[in-house]
């Protein structure tokens, strides 16, 4: 697999098969989709330098030029490959010879970055959304973080602040005098118009006002409103900072009266659309970013999820199975119009929800995740797992996310190549051309998609079809030809100049496909998780199981009815491993977790590479011992042992886990004394790797430090194979564990495939 992962750091790009069936009939038999997981902005290599003109077209297909062009040196021509389409170089490449090639043009450079000279660079926007009906303490840990984040932020990004509770209070930074806000009713939809005449925004309110109260400068936007609002509502953080110290420190807790057994009155839906309207007034069509801060459920008004009696509970899984959730398909519905005009605007929600309750992440998941905003989970706003990753947002340096806004990102194709559908955090451009295929899957019926936010880390699952083989290109889909696809993605940098990114990549059609079983791992997982929200009744095990068969049965060596002798290539072998712990995980496995919970892990899997999404679906173990370094350990129950110190990194979660005698050693001090410096570097060890992992990660991970036969050595437990369970005709080795589970064991597992596969 390090073939793959060199070509995803080159690239940021990995397919399911690196060589794909020629006709659509093998491609069929092939079980695991035809597709592509690609991260747009993954890390520049240093070696590569940014291009500072603008990139030379295809005039046909608009494909940028690339490595894989054919070049006329006489005539000063290329030739697409895409379209095949004969392209004259411009004045300035006519220097271009065999020997004097431009960047774009090498191997090396088969991605590539434009920044095109601008004079025009447009300053990032943080709108922050304030839950207010939280206790003292919790509204005391939010106004700390926020206080942290404003002092990261650079000077010149602009700034605003939202408060609601049962109201929704806009408050006006550049008011200098007194501390002034615009309040709005909660408890009803509020129309865009409306908003906007509110706020002083609307063209009629501007028609009207003398020029010497016309603050800022009038920029027409889409929808004819104009931004007129950036000198009141919108700061530049230079400017404002005091001012919001000074609002953040006044803050109080919402004011409106709970009822003894009610829930507090919540308008999460209306200071949303608030926040929306008043982007779209002031900077539509420019990056921006609404951070919204919840602490509880939405109770009145639009997005309403639960009632506002504490007797009526939040909706659980099967409530939503049952449709036994009243409130749930008006809210999504509601989010999913915000979503729409968050969309045409350019801008993004981010979300981070610091409860012990739901707060509604399930329904507001199609805004976050269309607009690509970040999401965080928490238990509180005091919780390590919201500081470390809001304080990630603002970092610079080597870890930080790389934020950037409003792109776009476009797929161009071989005409043998069709575009399904992407799975991941983009909304249809509705882009409709040859290159779309009948069947969709997610985002599908379209070649260019909105990425309103992306960082270093977003990642979009492309599903491709073969078109039919037919006269006209059967030439071309003979066995070894090539065939290409090229990414281009453009997008706002956060130095606020667009920039350009392009990779264009070949494979062959070939008889015998070269599978990537981490890729196939990820697609399936996206594709299952898609599947279960999308379709009605549907068995997710189930068709994982038999998707495993039907590989097992066309890749296997077998003799036919004989188990024992089926064996798998080397690049198939670890596949059913990883469907095993799929199939046991957070996102088939929805017992336990709630909706919200659930939500959160598919937004994430959604969004991440390869890498992470492989942690996601089987986690890593390390063990360490007095015996030698640390090492790979099996993800088995057989890995526990009284004098090991196990390391889990479950992606959402990383446990140290001390065997009973550590445990024991350690809490009579040993490691505090200097003849057992050896036994204080051994527990030290695997806490300074899982802080190394939590530095690199967002969202941070939850750190879980537990002995065995603790309670929280149920973090560890959950994720390791049941080898050895209270039912097994043979007990653990000393020192060992059991778990007490009915679940099947992956040599079990592994046993009933063979048995299966041989029969097909």
């Amino acid at each position: 697999m390090a073939h793959f992962a060199q070509q995803e750091a080159q690239d940021g790009v990995r397919f399911t098969f690196d060589k794909w069936p020629n006709s659509k009939i093998e491609a069929s038999k092939c079980v695991v989709p035809m597709a592509a997981v690609y991260t747009p902005l993954c890390r520049f290599p240093a070696e590569k330098q940014v291009l500072p003109y603008p990139p030379l077209r295809c005039r046909t297909c608009s494909a940028l030029l690339c490595p894989y062009v054919q070049i006329d040196y006489m005539g000063k021509l290329w030739v697409c490959p895409f379209c095949f389409q004969r392209n004259h170089f411009p004045q300035h490449y006519h220097h271009m010879n065999e020997n004097n090639l431009p960047p774009e043009l090498f191997q090396m450079y088969s991605t590539v970055e434009y920044a095109p000279p601008s004079d025009r660079a447009l300053p990032p926007v943080f709108l922050f959304v304030l839950d207010t009906c939280l206790i003292e303490e919790e509204l005391t840990f939010l106004k700390m973080a926020l206080k942290q984040a404003i002092e990261l932020l650079p000077e010149h990004a602009l700034v605003g602040l939202i408060t609601f509770g049962t109201q929704v209070h806009v408050h006006e930074l550049g008011c200098a005098e007194m501390s002034k806000a615009y309040v709005f009713r909660g408890s009803k939809e509020i129309s865009k118009e409306t908003i906007l005449d509110n706020l002083g925004l609307s063209p009629s309110r501007r028609a009207f006002q003398p020029k010497s109260q016309q603050p800022g400068v009038a920029v027409n936007v889409r929808d004819g409103a104009f931004a007129i609002g950036v000198n009141r509502f919108l700061l530049p953080q230079a400017d404002c900072e005091y001012t919001l110290g000074a609002l953040l420190d006044d803050l109080q807790r919402d004011a409106w009266p709970v009822q003894p057994g009610h829930r507090a009155l919540r308008c999460t839906g209306t200071a949303l659309a608030v926040a929306a309207g008043l982007l779209g007034a002031c900077v539509s069509g420019t990056g921006a970013r609404i951070m919204a801060f919840l602490g509880g459920p939405c109770t009145e008004g639009p997005g309403t999820i639960v009632g506002k009696e504490l007797s009526d509970p939040i909706r659980s899984h099967k409530d939503l199975d049952k449709d036994a959730a009243p409130h749930y398909h008006k809210a999504v519905k509601f989010y999913q119009g915000l979503s729409k005009q968050l969309v045409e605007q350019g801008h993004v929600l981010d979300l981070f929800a610091c409860a012990l309750d739901q707060v509604g992440v399930a329904e507001i998941k199609v805004a976050v995740e269309r607009t690509g905003g970040l999401v965080v989970l928490a238990e509180s706003f005091g919780n390590s797992v919201f500081k470390e990753s809001f304080k990630r947002v603002f970092e610079a340096g080597e870890n930080a996310l790389g934020l950037a806004f409003n792109g776009t990102f476009e797929v161009i194709c071989s005409k043998d190549v069709k575009i399904q559908g992407i799975i991941g955090p983009c909304a249809s451009l509705e882009k409709k051309g040859p290159s779309c295929s009948e069947t969709v899957i997610g985002q599908g019926n379209t070649s260019a998609w909105k990425m309103c936010g992306l960082d270093n880390s977003t990642s979009l699952t492309i599903f491709f079809d073969i078109a039919t083989s037919e006269q006209s290109n059967a030439a071309a889909q003979a066995a070894g030809r090539p065939f290409f696809l090229q990414f281009l993605t453009q997008y706002q940098h956060p130095d606020g100049k667009m920039r350009i990114r392009a990779t264009t990549v070949y494979r062959q059609w070939v008889e015998n496909v070269g599978f990537d079983q981490e890729t196939a791992a990820v697609v399936l997982a996206r594709l299952a998780s898609h599947k279960m929200e999308t379709e009605e009744e549907f068995d997710a095990t189930r068709w994982l199981d038999r998707s495993l068969i039907r590989l097992s049965s066309r890749f296997g060596h077998y003799i036919k009815d004989d188990p024992t002798s089926f064996r798998f290539d080397p690049e198939f072998a670890i596949f059913p491993q990883f469907l095993f712990n799929l199939r046991r995980s957070q996102f088939v496995q929805v017992f336990n977790n709630s909706p919200d919970e659930t939500a959160y892990f598919r937004m994430l899997l959604n969004r991440e590479n390869v890498t992470n999404s492989v942690v996601m679906i089987q986690p890593s173990l390390i063990t360490y011992s007095m015996q030698g370094p640390p090492e790979p350990a099996l993800l088995d129950v057989a890995a526990i042992a009284v004098d090991r110190i196990l390391l889990l990194d479950a992606y959402f979660s990383v446990v140290v886990f001390h065997g009973m005698n550590v445990a024991q050693w350690r809490n009579a001090g040993y490691h505090n004394q200097p003849e057992y410096q050896s036994f204080a570097q051994l527990l030290q060890a695997p806490l300074d790797d899982a802080q190394a992992i939590i530095s690199e990660r967002f969202p941070a991970p939850r750190l879980v430090v537990c002995d065995q036969h603790g309670s929280q050595a149920r973090f560890l437990l959950a994720k390791l194979n049941p080898s050895a369970t209270y039912n097994s005709a043979q007990g653990p080795p000393p020192g060992g564990d059991i778990l007490f589970t009915d679940d099947v064991s992956l040599q079990v597992f592994v046993e009933h495939l063979q048995r299966l596969a041989v029969q097909s």
